[in-house]
């Protein structure tokens, strides 16, 4: 007890010391979760976040999928090289152990009080965030419905993928990824849909990364042990230690060709990363999975190869405050997600299971603007009880969430070893909008890499669901609302749209950046238009369609105009038209 007491002491006298040698600008870089930990003398993970980080300014100069993601991987990557490469060669010196990550331009490590101090004190250093471990948010799992089968499950004819097919659209020449606790790739179901099985040969080279090096500090237990974490560490073959990654797989592209039909796109081909081990990630797996996904790489984690990345990753998993995610590495994980759609990959997210209350939307990657999220419905279409709710109120933002809602409830999939169950969760509502995302690329390949457009597509088709629940000031009679987004998918309308869609006209759009802000707003707001020049329309629509606001402008490219004629509470779309193309988005008036 007297030693305890005396490294507790010692321990205070060095941060009161700190406190008055220091300034006020290195001691604010400090999460106070981190703070909290070190000042017991403890070390803990953590993430060393840099001030710099990269322009991506000519991303409007890249048309295809393969064009952007190779810019945005060069350009992240370089930047990264050269901003961190002083405190790589301190962390050597040291033998601290780290990774590096490009994407967000941070690196993981792992120290105690004086060395996190002097990494603070770096002038190149930004912030130091918490790296903590966080359990997933398990979805209820039906035990009574393991022998029950539909042939085509219920989920996907309620969003008519299975008519989708008979126009002759599987998947076929897409890339599903998958972001979870393990897939395990010999289950019956999605054996024949995994990258690196031709029907003879394995090879997992660009198909699979393990995220996993370290035993969770969580379940308390230091040595690897086949019984408790059958993965081991650093897998170089997809593994499972918990089951619900083969289930989301399965509801992507799950079919094994003897009457299970579970999957949206059992055309497409699976690639994935486990960032869980046994249930429990952090921050700094969740981002090297996203990394991975953006370059795949060879089993031994390189060469890396941008254009080998996935269409569309699915991420049915969330890391909640409670755990130690919050605002200081939120900003890290949305910067993650931001730089993959900029590279073209269309982003997943289940939106939680913290329902039925109002702003229960919070917790990344949901959270964020260029995730699209989304929300659980059930087989009438009415929303499930834990589906959770916008708006996202924990940033501040206001911004009305999920996207869009699926099937969520009593989901029938892939379970280890090789069968099937019903769950239920968000888990498995996210599945099928990756799986319908590859459905849309598969009908009009052009639309790769087009995220804005496929994600405009995908909420204008929905069938809109109103609801008596009125959240962050929009009536729920009103679409898009806070419980359903913009209603449930309907992924053979989307389809029917996406073929439709010239390749003229996404590539062109796709060039062309349209923002209102702020969004939400009250009174007045802006508009800011880049990559156009000539004269143009602007029409603002209230719910049921009707004109309300309409402007004429000749622009060149940097144009903005504020917008002063006050709007009613509610929400309203604009289109933007200049001669054949449209942008169209919308704007929330509180």
């Amino acid at each position: 007890m007297g030693r305890y007491l005396g490294v507790a002491f010692l321990a205070l006298v060095l941060v009161g010391n700190f406190n008055r040698v220091g300034d006020e600008e290195w001691r604010n870089k400090i999460d106070e979760e981190v703070w909290e930990s070190i000042s017991q003398n403890r070390e803990m993970d953590f993430m060393i976040v840099f001030e710099s980080q990269a322009s991506l300014s000519r991303l409007s100069q890249f048309k295809t999928k393969e064009e952007k993601g190779k810019y945005v991987f060069e350009r992240l990557r370089d930047h990264a090289r050269q901003s961190q490469q002083q405190v790589i060669r301190l962390l050597e010196d040291r033998k601290y152990p780290y990774r590096s990550f490009f994407l967000a331009n941070v690196i993981a490590s792992r120290g105690g009080l004086d060395f996190i101090v002097e990494l603070a004190k770096r002038s190149e250093v930004s912030k130091i965030a918490p790296d903590p471990w966080a359990p997933l948010d398990q979805p209820e799992r039906l035990q009574n419905s393991v022998t029950l089968r539909q042939n085509i499950e219920w989920g996907i004819r309620k969003i008519g993928a299975d008519q989708v097919w008979e126009m002759g659209f599987d998947g076929t020449g897409v890339r599903i990824g998958g972001a979870d606790t393990g897939f395990s790739w010999e289950h019956p179901a999605i054996r024949e849909k995994y990258q690196g099985w031709d029907g003879e040969h394995i090879d997992h080279n660009y198909s699979w990364h393990d995220a996993i090096r370290a035993i969770d500090t969580i379940h308390r237990d230091s040595i690897i042990v086949p019984e408790l974490n059958p993965c081991g560490l650093d897998s170089k073959f997809p593994c499972d230690d918990n089951g619900h990654g083969t289930h989301t797989m399965g509801t992507m592209v799950g079919d094994d060709g003897q009457g299970n039909q579970i999957g949206v796109a059992p055309g497409a081909k699976w690639v994935a990363c486990r960032n869980m081990e046994r249930g429990y990630g952090k921050p700094s797996t969740y981002i090297e999975c996203f990394e991975w996904f953006l370059a795949p790489t060879d089993v031994n984690n390189e060469n890396p190869d941008p254009t080998r990345s996935p269409h569309v990753i699915n991420n049915s998993w969330g890391c909640p405050p409670k755990e130690g995610c919050n605002a200081t590495n939120w900003e890290v994980m949305e910067r993650v997600v931001d730089n993959l759609k900029a590279a073209g990959i269309f982003v997943v997210s289940s939106a939680g299971n913290s329902g039925s209350g109002c702003g229960s939307v919070d917790d990344p990657p949901a959270m964020f603007e260029n995730a699209f999220s989304v929300g659980a419905s059930r087989i009438n279409d009415t929303i499930a009880g834990f589906s959770s709710r916008g708006p996202v109120l924990v940033d501040g933002s206001g911004r009305l969430k999920p996207n869009v809602v699926a099937p969520g409830a009593g989901v029938r999939s892939a379970v280890l070893p090789a069968g099937y169950q019903s769950w239920s969760g968000t888990s498995m509502a996210g599945p099928h909008v990756a799986g319908a995302v590859a459905l849309i690329i598969s009908a009009n390949p052009e639309m790769a890499g087009q995220i804005d457009a496929i994600e405009d597509i995908l909420e204008r088709t929905a069938k809109p669901v109103g609801t008596l629940q009125n959240c962050g000031g929009i009536a729920g009679s009103m679409v898009p609302n806070n419980t359903y987004g913009f209603g449930r998918i309907n992924v053979l309308e989307a389809v029917q749209v996406a073929i439709g869609v010239s390749s003229e006209e996404v590539v062109d759009a796709a060039q062309v950046d349209v923002r209102v802000f702020p969004n939400p707003s009250i009174g007045s707001f802006y508009i800011d238009i880049e990559g156009l020049d000539g004269a143009i329309k602007f029409n603002l629509y209230d719910q049921v369609g009707q004109l309300v606001q309409r402007y004429e402008w000749y622009v060149h490219d940097g144009f903005r105009s504020r917008i002063d004629t006050p709007l009613p509470p509610g929400i309203y779309f604009f289109q933007v038209i200049q001669e054949n193309l449209t942008w169209e988005g919308k704007i929330i008036s509180q």
